[in-house]
């Protein structure tokens, strides 16, 4: 039955992430116990990157680190689109994604539930494979709920309106209010540089990377208060090119619609964790920065 599945490859194995299953599992695992106890759990969601794991491996780290297994059947995973052309949000044709780790199953019948809100595209099995964004969170996906029963549901988002973010929130809201549910929110911070577009500077702030640094601690501060006004303000403001910023602010849009979940509980968002490619000094310089946080009710 399987070979007739329609399954996503793991096109970025072998160069974003090692292929080999038995090196990878040990890559994430130390990882995992650099990143020490957990702080901020059990996560409802998390915000972590999707670069290439020798970048943003170990900051992952200290968002999957939030995660307790033991009670999530289903792990939502919204990121942003890279290659392809989509307005609103899309869902995969597939019904396997491959991992170095084991294939994850996508649970077909939640993808039944959002299609028949009519607000969701299908991408082709081409363009689902060409896109890292989710891809790069299979892995540590795959490995922390190793020996668990549990299904994926991948959504790639597109370019949005205002009036879109506010739907796509709502829809998913009822889904994170859930505590079998996981949502990971797939996400860089600040590309800085000539090759990006982007070369924002404060000398006021320090050096450029000091500078980076400061910009994306405000984005980071404001995402925090789970305003996605503020957050949507701050982005019109600095223009910081946090290329999964429109996953973030449906994720703050569906928890501005939950003061509390269904057990009375809040919500509170932490960032645990924030890197730098590198150490911009000179404006011929270049990097991405990376961040992990974890939503919890408590």
């Amino acid at each position: 039955m399987s070979s007739q599945m329609c399954t996503r490859q793991a096109r970025h194995a072998g160069s974003w992430y090692v292929s080999s299953g038995k090196e990878l599992k040990n890559q994430l695992e130390d990882w995992l116990n650099d990143a020490g106890e957990p702080s901020h759990s059990p996560a409802r969601a998390i915000i972590a990157p999707h670069a290439g794991y020798r970048y943003s491996g170990a900051c992952a780290a200290y968002a999957y680190k939030q995660v307790d297994p033991t009670q999530i059947k289903r792990v939502f995973i919204l990121g942003p689109s890279h290659h392809a052309h989509i307005n609103g949000c899309a869902l995969s044709p597939a019904q396997l994604y491959r991992t170095p780790l084991g294939d994850l199953q996508l649970d077909q019948s939640i993808y039944k539930e959002l299609e028949s809100t009519q607000q969701f595209d299908k991408v082709s099995l081409t363009a689902d494979e060409k896109e890292h964004s989710i891809e790069m969170h299979l892995p540590y996906i795959a490995k922390v709920m190793e020996n668990c029963d549990f299904a994926i549901v991948p959504v790639m988002v597109g370019s949005l309106s205002t009036k879109q973010e506010s739907a796509y929130g709502e829809i998913f809201s009822k889904y994170l209010a859930d505590p079998c549910n996981l949502f990971v929110i797939s996400s860089d911070f600040c590309h800085w540089g000539s090759s990006f577009g982007y070369q924002f500077y404060d000398e006021t702030w320090g050096q450029i990377h000091q500078s980076i640094k400061k910009l994306d601690k405000m984005g980071m501060d404001i995402i925090e208060e789970m305003s996605p006004t503020a957050f949507a303000a701050y982005l019109k403001k600095y223009k910081n090119t946090i290329c999964g910023r429109r996953p973030i602010i449906i994720l703050l849009n569906a928890v501005s619609l939950l003061k509390q979940d269904k057990s009375g509980s809040k919500p509170a968002l932490k960032f645990l964790k924030y890197a730098q490619s590198e150490k911009c000094l000179k404006k011929s310089d270049t990097s991405v920065s990376y961040a992990a946080a974890s939503l919890v009710f408590t």
